[in-house]
């Protein structure tokens, strides 16, 4: 939900949409500019998506056998856990300045919002930094069910991306009506709180493994 290439690509893709589908009539955006608007972010989940699976894959069959060790379980929960303290404290840092106006404007070279999706996943710093330390304690703890578990994560995980992302392309499709500024920074505001008290949990839960 925090500011980043996803977001951006997401903003400008779903109003350069708008706007080359509505170009075409007097009238302004029609139901086709609209629709084509809103499927913006579902199309940059699924390229997203396509990277992550990959991503999960390779990491389950290089590292599913140390998942299971009690001391990297506990390595994961402490450093997992510090990286979601310092992603809660620059949520509630940034929350005053957040806002869904303006993005990426268009582009004569723009990518297919496939391509885009997995483009600006793989430009992100912080997408990585969290595969590397809190996706692999889900990771490991899911697959305490084996497959099912890693399976029900991934939908979980990926489902969450794909109403969110989903959802600002609908709201600015329909001209911001469904998410205004103040909706969205309350709705960080909440996560940051929730992702302060995980932070704390996995801390714990890491010192934990580590002293048994």
């Amino acid at each position: 939900m925090m500011p980043g290439p996803v977001l951006t690509v997401t903003i400008g893709e779903t109003a350069t949409r708008l706007r080359h589908a509505g170009a075409r009539s007097a009238a302004g955006p029609g139901r086709r500019a609209l629709v084509r608007g809103a499927l913006a972010g579902p199309l940059i989940v699924l390229g997203h998506g396509i990277l992550e699976i990959a991503l999960v894959v390779a990491v389950v069959l290089g590292l599913g056998k140390l998942l299971a060790l009690a001391p990297v379980i506990g390595s994961i929960g402490l450093l997992g856990g510090a990286v979601l303290v310092w992603m809660a404290w620059g949520m509630f840092r940034g929350i005053h300045g957040l806002s869904l106006q303006g993005g990426a404007g268009p582009s004569e070279g723009r990518q297919h919002p496939v391509l885009a999706g997995i483009l600006t996943s793989l430009s992100n710093p912080y997408w990585t930094l969290w595969w590397a330390t809190i996706g692999l304690g889900y990771i490991a703890l899911s697959m305490r069910l084996g497959v099912l578990g890693l399976t029900a994560f991934y939908v979980g995980h990926i489902l969450s991306d794909l109403v969110w992302y989903s959802g600002v392309s609908l709201s600015l499709a329909l001209g911001h009506r469904l998410l205004s500024d103040t909706v969205y920074r309350g709705l960080v505001a909440v996560c940051a709180s929730f992702l302060l008290g995980f932070g704390l949990y996995f801390g714990y839960a890491g010192v934990r493994s580590l002293l048994a």
